[in-house]
């Protein structure tokens, strides 16, 4: 039996402040981690729609992105698809729409994998600025963490 294959995807723009976090922890991920052959780990950016392919190649999905929730900056949340249909969708930004709007077409053409979101409240998405502020900085480990518990629970292994 193959192993389900499991696409990380950080989204975000890493121009905006914290509306860079997802893709900050897939870096950090990357950085610090390997990862087993069925767990694959990817710079979104803000392609959006261009993400179709990837996502449809995967059969368990784990996006790490910002979402303004009305939470304490820094907090960080597992949401589900179900949580983005009722209205809990990441914030609203340059890449957000195109992204909302592809896991909602992915998910009509039914080729959206088992997905899960790794959310941190931002501080500041407003902001012109490569990095992230220090409350999100400070929480980057925690989303991480976050993520490999659902690399886990997916399949997949990890190791320094």
């Amino acid at each position: 039996m193959d192993k389900k294959q499991i696409l990380v995807l950080g989204v975000g723009n890493v121009l905006m402040s914290d509306e860079g976090a997802g893709v900050y922890a897939i870096r950090k991920l990357g950085e610090m981690y390997r990862f087993s052959d069925n767990v694959t780990l990817l710079d979104g950016g803000t392609l959006g729609i261009k993400l179709l392919h990837s996502i449809s190649s995967a059969d368990h999905l784990i996006v790490a992105d910002t979402a303004i929730r009305g939470l304490t900056p820094g907090t960080v949340s597992r949401l589900t698809i179900n949580d983005i249909r009722l209205g809990t969708s990441p914030k609203n930004s340059m890449h957000q729409l195109s992204f909302a709007e592809t896991l909602a077409m992915a998910e009509m053409m039914e080729i959206l994998p088992e997905t899960v979101i790794i959310s941190i409240e931002p501080a500041d998405i407003e902001t012109m600025n490569t990095c992230c502020t220090k409350e999100i900085w400070a929480e980057i480990d925690a989303m991480c963490s976050f993520i490999l518990d659902e690399v886990t629970a997916a399949g997949g292994r990890y190791w320094k």
